[in-house]
């Protein structure tokens, strides 16, 4: 299986625990390793065989935008799904950062990682 990795997706969201996260928003950035066969695509130079890199970028996006959660874990599954949904990818590491959370004397970044795959 072949690796596409789309590294530092930044989008202002609304998702957190707390009720100013969800009012205010936060910056988020996402990493994504998509596992999928480019065989096709490395012998037709086709862009219809492979990935269009721009489709992921944009829903990663759009559900960062758009979605209410309070918890990072429900956004960063929420983006799986919505990429495993993208043809023709196979498996999604999703990688979720919380660049500033607010929390009182932490200047670190929170990381979610998860792993979805279609079967």
């Amino acid at each position: 299986m072949d690796v596409i990795r789309l590294t530092t997706i930044r989008s202002y969201g609304y998702t957190g625990y707390l009720e100013e996260e969800r009012i205010l928003g936060q910056w988020f950035e996402v990493d994504l390793t998509l596992w999928l066969d480019l065989a096709k695509a490395g012998k037709s130079d086709a862009i219809e065989d492979t990935l269009d890199y721009r489709a992921a970028i944009a829903t990663v996006k759009h559900i960062i935008k758009t979605a209410k959660f309070a918890l990072v874990e429900k956004l960063a599954s929420a983006i799986a799904e919505a990429i495993l949904e993208l043809e023709p990818v196979e498996q999604v590491k999703v990688e979720l950062s919380k660049p500033a959370a607010p929390i009182p004397d932490f200047g670190g970044r929170i990381t979610i990682e998860i792993i979805r795959s279609k079967s």
